[in-house]
């Protein structure tokens, strides 16, 4: 791909991240935060330590007091070497108590909010070290802590959206009848890395029948001729998520086939054109949803329309009837209507979508026509 990458998180931007985090805590009613390896970890500090460790890694952040990384000594190099500003660091070692170390930093009767990734032995020790604490989800407490990115931030997940977009341009010339889904996913991963994703989370080929699962595995199914094709696929780009399905038709579908495309694609339309500040989530669900409950669809449109995506590429908003979080400059969020008839075929349409000044802008741009496809 061609164009200018958008320039690095820099120290001031994390710095900024952790003090409005420990802010929108203390407004909560949060003592503060406790932040696990993960994505929140991630996108707080910038500092990615290894996944799959048992030994406690975990931000603490209060407000008026400065962020406090407890890490593993052995980890404590890299930790520093991050680059994540205004981190006291506070390593131990293998045989210490970590969730002393970590005690003697919070409140001893406070109400913390915790990542939802964080390890249940972990946290339980924390209990037992101070039984005066209780925890709530970080999901639960801070719903919004991610949803609102900058102009950056936005910036990387629109790049990562044309990346996904080159990759559908790409695989619409490639043969889809008579070979195997699994073969049509794999080519869908390589143009994903081909195209700067270093991470493929999914690639969903879902033919036939098997188009009416909305999750569908790639499996061992050949694809045949007369077939509807829905894909799913996306991953993480320069750390930021993609994500965009369109339906595609093996050979020239028939006039329900056409009609069930078109009404999916006017759902989009809807759920998109609903976009704009102050409307609450649960709307861009109702636009999307009446258009194919009026056509005598809606018992097969059997998901939300949509979900935030960010450092993940699944994480609230959720555009879903009971949401009523307003939408705000800078969310961002898929719309992806579907409609699924068991045994038969399934259609889904999907684009990201951030939420501007005064709308939404689409960072997904392929056609939404039904493609014809070998």
């Amino acid at each position: 791909m061609t164009g200018t990458a958008p320039a690095p998180f820099t120290a001031d931007d994390y710095r900024t991240r952790m003090e409005r985090a420990a802010r929108t805590a203390a407004d909560a009613g949060l003592a503060g935060l406790l932040v696990a390896p993960g994505p929140d970890l991630v996108w707080l500090t910038g500092y990615a330590p290894p996944a799959e460790t048992e030994r406690l890694t975990l931000l603490v952040l209060a407000s008026g007091r400065d962020p406090a990384l407890v890490v593993p000594a052995l980890e404590a190099p890299d930790a520093r070497a991050s680059g994540a500003p205004g981190l006291t660091l506070h390593d131990w070692t293998d045989g210490q108590d970590p969730y002393a170390a970590t005690a003697a930093l919070l409140d001893p009767s406070g109400r913390f909010g915790v990542s939802d990734n964080a390890w249940a032995m972990h946290l339980l020790a924390l209990q037992k070290a101070l039984p005066g604490t209780s925890y709530a989800s970080l999901t639960d407490a801070l719903p919004m802590l991610r949803a609102v990115k900058d102009t950056a931030e936005v910036e990387l997940l629109a790049a990562a959206g044309a990346a996904a977009d080159a990759t559908f341009e790409e695989i619409r010339k490639v043969p889809f009848g008579g070979r195997r889904e699994r073969d049509v996913a794999a080519d869908l991963a390589g143009l994903l890395r081909d195209f700067g994703h270093a991470q493929v989370d999914f690639t969903i080929v879902a033919s036939g029948p098997n188009g009416a699962n909305p999750h569908h595995e790639a499996g061992h199914r050949v694809i045949e001729r007369g077939d509807m094709v829905v894909l799913d696929f996306g991953g993480l780009r320069d750390g930021y998520g993609s994500d965009t399905s369109r339906t595609v038709h093996v050979g020239e579908p028939t006039d329900e086939e056409r009609r069930v495309h078109d009404l999916v694609r006017e759902a989009q339309e809807a759920g998109f054109r609903a976009v704009r500040p102050g409307v609450a989530c649960q709307e861009v669900d109702r636009a999307a949803r009446a258009v194919i409950a009026d056509a005598g669809y809606g018992e097969y449109f059997i998901h939300r329309t949509g979900h935030g995506i960010g450092v993940t590429t699944h994480e609230p908003p959720y555009m879903i009837e009971g949401e009523e979080q307003p939408l705000v400059p800078g969310m961002c969020f898929s719309v992806e209507p579907g409609v699924y008839l068991p045994g038969r075929f399934g259609v889904r349409i999907e684009d990201i979508v951030t939420v501007t000044g005064d709308g939404g802008r689409r960072l997904n741009d392929t056609t939404r026509e039904l493609v014809i496809v070998d």
